[in-house]
């Protein structure tokens, strides 16, 4: 496989844009392709067999592009789907799960509370993950209508403000000290996140992880960019103007059906 050709990137929509940012800091010398599913956001309501049929689909167009390695920049598809895109596939995979280890490990209380989609929290490995940690509690939310405001182009709404207070304030009380953000949308919400929580609380999301794993993975199975390039392309199924709006207008962003 060519070490020039691009990283493929996929999410229910716009959210993996910020482990995106993330990996394109940390590797600048990388072309990237991103696809942003927005059509069929959010993938937290949907059927484990729905998702891992849209990870195909997805996984399939950026083969088709000529991508050397996959990042899944979506929890509910991580969780619901990577194993059968492992089998089915042998270009590398890069998951994307909420960050419960870190903030197990440095929580005085041990009382964590995690901000996810319906389909990540009921999926069957992140329900393997938190048996491992037995001795912590972790309070779980689902983000109900969080991806759709984002998508929509209402992240600074009143309703989004009105959900983050009812969704929060309860973790507050239960007295987590960390807040696993478990979905990649979420990371946009963080300025309004830390004007409800006390500033004790600490947010952790997982891009920068994501990042360092897909430059590990590069490095041994595959090789990094040996041509440097910037070049960034972003394709989307619906509503191209929230998606070029997030990425402040700077890159070119493709509508395509897919």
């Amino acid at each position: 496989m060519d070490n020039n050709q691009p990283i493929g990137i996929f999410d229910s929509g716009i959210g993996g844009t910020s482990i995106w940012k993330e990996i394109h800091n940390l590797l600048p010398n990388e072309k990237t392709i991103y696809l942003a599913d927005s059509k069929n956001a959010p993938y937290g309501q949907k059927s484990k067999r729905e998702i891992i049929g849209l990870s195909i689909k997805n996984t399939d167009l950026l083969l088709e592009m000529g991508c050397k390695l996959i990042v899944v920049a979506c929890n509910t598809a991580t969780t619901n789907a990577i194993r059968e895109l492992r089998e089915k596939y042998e270009v590398p995979f890069i998951g994307i799960e909420p960050a419960l280890k870190p903030a197990v490990a440095n929580s005085k209380t041990q009382i964590i509370g995690i901000l996810a989609t319906q389909g990540t929290l009921n999926s069957e490995l992140f329900n393997k993950t938190t048996e491992m940690f037995r001795n912590t509690k972790i309070v779980e939310q689902v983000g109900h209508g969080l991806v759709q405001l984002i998508e929509n182009g209402n992240m600074n709404s009143p309703e989004m403000t009105r959900l983050l207070h009812s969704y929060l304030i309860p973790m507050i009380e239960a007295d987590i000290d960390y807040l696993v953000l478990g979905c990649s949308h979420y990371p946009y919400l963080i300025p309004q996140i830390k004007n409800i929580l006390p500033q004790h609380i600490q947010i952790i999301d997982s891009g920068r992880a994501v990042a360092k794993q897909t430059q590990r993975i590069l490095k041994e199975q595959v090789g990094l960019s040996s041509t440097p390039s910037n070049e960034a392309v972003f394709y989307t199924n619906s509503n191209p103007k929230v998606l070029r709006g997030i990425l402040e207008n700077r890159y070119e962003v493709i509508e395509k059906d897919f």
